[in-house]
Formats: C-alpha cells, sequence, structure tokens
C-alpha cells in the first residue's frame, strides 16, 4: 500500500531524504523513529505529494504519486502532530464536513457510530472542537479516515503532547484500524509507542534508514539502545 523506491529530495546541497526504501503493507503500522532533520516529516510530504522528489519514487496503492496526485490523496488519510479542525464546529459537524469531501454522505447517526469506534466519548459529539483536547481532536482525525474508508493512515508525531492514558487509547485504535487492513506509517519519538503499535519500526538519521526491526523481534530496552546508538548517543548505552 505503501512503496518507496530510491526516494530522496535534496534542497540545493542538502539531503533531506537519501535514496528511501520502505514497503508498508495491507494491515502493517510501521513506525518512523528518528530526531528531528532526520527525514521523517519529509518522507510523508512526498507520500502526500505535498513536495516533489529530487529522485526515486513512491506509490500509493500502486499508483505513483507524481503521477496520481488526486487519485492517491483519495486513498488516504493525514494526521498531522496539530490536526486542522474547525473549532466553532462540533465533532459530529467536523466529521460530516470533511466526509463530505471526500464524497461520503453520512447520516447523523452514522456520522455518530463512526465518532464512537474511533473512540470519541459520546458526551463530545455535540460540543465544539475548541473544548477539545488533543487527544479528542486525534480522534476525530480517525474518524474522518475511517468515515472516508481510506486505505492508508499517515501520521505525523500524532502521540506528541499527549498525556499517557490518551496516547494508550490512540494506539488501541491504530490496532482496530490494522485490523481493518489499513496500511499506516507514523513518523513519532514515542519508543514505547512505536513497541506497543509497529509491526515495523525504522530508525532514521540524516536523511537515510539506518536500521530496521520487525517489531515482535526486539524489546523495548533493545529498541532504546539501537535508537541511542544510531543517533551517536554512546555515552547513554549500557
Amino acid at each position: 500500500m505503501i512503496i518507496t523506491n530510491n526516494l530522496t529530495k535534496k534542497y540545493g546541497e542538502q539531503i533531506a531524504l537519501d535514496h528511501l526504501n520502505l514497503n508498508v503493507k495491507e494491515g502493517e503500522i510501521y513506525c518512523l523513529l528518528g530526531a528531528n532533520g532526520a527525514g521523517k516529516t519529509t518522507t510523508i510530504n512526498l507520500l502526500l505529494g505535498f513536495i516533489t522528489p529530487t529522485s526515486g519514487s513512491a506509490f500509493i496503492n500502486q499508483l505513483d504519486v507524481q503521477e496520481n496526485p488526486k487519485a492517491t490523496k483519495r486513498f488516504l488519510a493525514y494526521i498531522p502532530e496539530n490536526l486542522m479542525l474547525y473549532p466553532n464546529l462540533t465533532a459530529v459537524e467536523n466529521l460530516d464536513y470533511f466526509s463530505g469531501i471526500a464524497g461520503k454522505t453520512l447520516s447523523r447517526s452514522d456520522l455518530k457510530i463512526v465518532l464512537e469506534e474511533a473512540g470519541l466519548q459520546s458526551e463530545a459529539f455535540e460540543n465544539r472542537i475548541s473544548t477539545f483536547s488533543k487527544g479528542m481532536r486525534q480522534k476525530v482525525g480517525i474518524a474522518i479516515a475511517l468515515a472516508k474508508e481510506a486505505k492508508v493512515l499517515l501520521l505525523d508525531e500524532p502521540t506528541s503532547g499527549l498525556d499517557p492514558k490518551a496516547s494508550n487509547e490512540f494506539g488501541v485504535v491504530l490496532q482496530k484500524l490494522r485490523e481493518k487492513g489499513v496500511a499506516t506509517l507514523m513518523a513519532t519519538h514515542d519508543l514505547f509507542r512505536a513497541k506497543e503499535v509497529a509491526t515495523q519500526i525504522g530508525i532514521m538519521k540524516d536523511g537515510q534508514l539506518k536500521q530496521q526491526f520487525a517489531g515482535h523481534d526486539i524489546t523495548l530496552p533493545e529498541l532504546e539502545k539501537a535508537y541511542l546508538s544510531t543517533m551517536d548517543y554512546k555515552e547513554l548505552v549500557s
């Protein structure tokens, strides 16, 4: 569902992404770890078609992103670190609006079912987004992905700023999406959440994918050690 072939992005002499090769299949959650500037967000922006690669290619559901920008967007949903919703509209109204843009017409009762499936508490359905915590806004974002029936989910630091309970709830919803066959690529600093949800984990530095693991093949202490070693924080590695 998500493929990159030697995907590269340069800004002048600066290399933001260097020959990245990824393959995320249906029902997989791939977590990209790395410090700021490692190339995680650049990867997501290239998959979204927001920027043009210097070389290489990116595919969503077997369609080249650069050649089919509109078609590929039909298959995916994107949740950035700070999700932009309409603050003066309720959760139901936001979901109705954004699902409508995606060509989906849902009844009010169906909209509430989708919000409930995304983990939002029912008493918040008719509240304005301006009153929501970040975790609640992220759940509305997940609801939009569900309503759109997205096959691909792109996440950029979705758990940043969430308390442990909200982060755990977000992880539970990701697992539900995995069971539906959604392919997820998540850029994150959260090693614990990556270990909890990921089927594949990659560690990036300086635009390169330095290490890659199957989620079930590595423990959290091993992942932490690999991350610190990759970041050259050798003094912190025991």
